[in-house]
């Protein structure tokens, strides 16, 4: 698929589901579901600046969390990858941890770190970085050990073997493993963001559900799905940068 087919499937789909967002505001007609039309109209009616202070919160808790988590994910991962006795040593941990609902653990993070973007970062990580060592850790796995020979065999060292045979296996893992866990990391930021913050798309839009205004608060959602959106998109472009080689395969 071109990218330009993409785009207009995506525009496409974009206008169906605004269809049946108007088709559901005519069929309950009352204010808690206003149609779209009314909502996109309010939405640039908002003042940029005060829209962009909480746009500027969401993404800088979010790029933090997922960076620490994807660095801590991907040496942990590439350590159990190419490691028997790390992985025998750290299986057992992961998977013991892995399925802990993260959100249970708020309470005790929020007492050890506070109420601020620290507690908020640290719960997003916890999110990412389980999906992020076990795909990573998979990956490298599942790449043959015919590959390694055959460039030890032409003199390569350690460190090309690294750059031209793991380090795309990881990374195409990471990537992978953030498109799963992205959704997830939002919908907790989401809700973290109704406790000790005042900025924030979460905050934003729980204030306007509290207050009454649906139209702010249909208005904060649309510019969360956005920003998700995009850090999707982020990562196409990345997958497309980094791992040129797939056009190949």
């Amino acid at each position: 698929m071109t990218k330009v087919n993409k785009a207009l499937h995506s525009f496409g789909a974009f206008l169906v589901l605004n269809f049946f967002w108007w088709l559901a505001s005519l069929w309950i007609n009352q204010n808690m579901l206003p149609s779209p039309v009314e909502v996109y109209k309010h939405l640039f009616q908002i003042d940029p600046s005060k829209m962009s202070l909480h746009v500027y919160n969401s993404f800088i808790r979010l790029f933090w969390g997922i960076l620490i988590a994807v660095v801590i994910g991907f040496l942990v991962g590439l350590l159990m990858g190419r490691n028997e006795k790390w992985n025998k040593l750290l299986d057992p941990i992961v998977y013991l941890t892995y399925p802990i609902p993260k959100i249970a653990l708020l309470p005790i993070i929020m007492l050890l770190f506070g109420l601020g973007n620290q507690s908020k970062i640290i719960l997003i990580v916890l999110i990412v970085v389980f999906p992020v060592i076990l795909s990573v850790r998979d990956g490298v796995k599942a790449i043959p050990e015919s590959y390694y020979k055959h460039l030890t065999v032409l003199g390569a060292s350690s460190w090309q073997k690294f750059k031209v045979i793991t380090l795309p296996a990881g990374l195409s893992s990471i990537l992978s493993a953030l498109r799963v866990a992205l959704g997830t990391a939002i919908a907790i930021l989401f809700f973290t963001e109704v406790y000790g913050t005042e900025y924030g798309l979460g905050y934003f839009v729980m204030d306007a559900w509290g207050r009454l205004d649906y139209l702010d608060m249909y208005s904060g959602i649309l510019v969360l799905s956005a920003v998700a959106f995009i850090l999707f998109l982020l990562i196409d472009v990345l997958e497309n940068r980094l791992l040129k080689w797939r056009q190949y395969v």
